[in-house]
């Protein structure tokens, strides 16, 4: 029985470690290197292999390294073999450290205030405190509830959008999100990518926000329709949006995200799978398998998360 990990190669030596210290019965491998394919049960990826039956005849368990599964070929993997998600302290904490970075400087007009650097305007606005504006998530999975649990102590309206009944405190859950989007001034979508939230930042959902509302996307840049952001923010409906996702990524050269004076972007930063906290997850599954325990971040095929 052994442990093969196919990502990051710097990350996975710290991964090699981490297993040499905490679990030295079990065998870790580097992809490439695999030792003896029929032996390995476990395999974490980014992308697996193109055949696993064939590379790993036994598997038992293929792990993401990252929170998100819409990088697997899900419909292609063996219909039997469980995937789960990354569900991590460092992940999660990183994704709450950003969106609430980004709230804040949407909230304080910075990117407003940044194009008024580069034209040499000393041009205040009145300052509006946290208590006076709403925010909304799109996603109440662990990333949601994470920051909106760090939102609430600034004193921020709370609301939330999930397809299933959801109590959380101080926060309005909404189950149709055309409920939610008038109400919202900064919108973060956290979203996991699938056939059915694939553009679901279009043109219908972003006029439903109020005239100045802002937009966070650090889901995937498939949820989002470029030409109807770059619409609404032109006709001034939308005053910014802090972009961390895109598709394609890199965005190339000449993209109008570029440069576009109301848009923060970022390269898919913010959040990052953390090698040690992750491997604490992973061994933390590895044992409620071994007693035959549901594991954490278990993908639903059909739902796609």
């Amino acid at each position: 029985m052994s442990f093969v990990y196919k990502a990051d190669p710097a990350r996975g030596l710290i991964w090699q470690r981490a297993f040499a210290e905490r679990r030295p019965d079990l065998p870790f491998h580097l992809w490439p290197e695999t030792g003896d394919p029929a032996k390995v049960r476990f395999l974490c990826a980014w992308m697996p292999p193109e055949d696993i039956p064939g590379t790993f005849p036994n598997l038992e368990i293929l792990f993401s390294v990252g929170a998100g599964v819409d990088q697997l070929p899900l419909d292609s993997l063996p219909p039997g073999l469980p995937v789960v998600r990354m569900i991590e302290d460092g992940l999660t904490q990183g994704m709450v450290e950003y969106c609430l970075a980004a709230v804040l400087a949407l909230h304080r007009d910075l990117p407003l205030y940044r194009q008024r650097q580069a034209a040499g305007l000393w041009q205040p606005e009145p300052v509006r405190l946290a208590r006076g504006r709403s925010v909304g998530v799109m996603g109440l999975g662990v990333l949601g509830q994470a920051v909106l649990a760090a939102l609430r102590p600034l004193g921020f309206r709370l609301h939330g959008w999930n397809r299933s009944p959801r109590a959380i405190e101080g926060v309005t859950v909404h189950r149709r999100l055309d409920d939610m989007l008038p109400e919202v001034e900064i919108l973060v979508c956290l979203l996991p990518l699938t056939e059915a939230t694939r553009g679901i930042l279009d043109a219908r959902l972003l006029a439903r926000l109020p005239p100045g509302a802002c937009l966070v996307n650090t889901g995937r840049g498939g949820h989002l329709v470029e030409a109807d952001l770059l619409a609404a923010l032109d006709s001034g409906h939308l005053a910014a949006a802090v972009l961390d996702v895109a598709e394609p990524e890199p965005l190339p050269p000449g993209h109008p995200f570029w440069t576009h004076p109301r848009i923060w972007l970022t390269p898919h930063i913010a959040s990052m799978t953390q090698p040690e906290t992750a491997v604490e997850a992973v061994l933390a599954n590895l044992e409620r398998h071994a007693r035959g325990e549901a594991l954490l971040g278990l993908v639903e095929r059909g739902r796609g998360y």
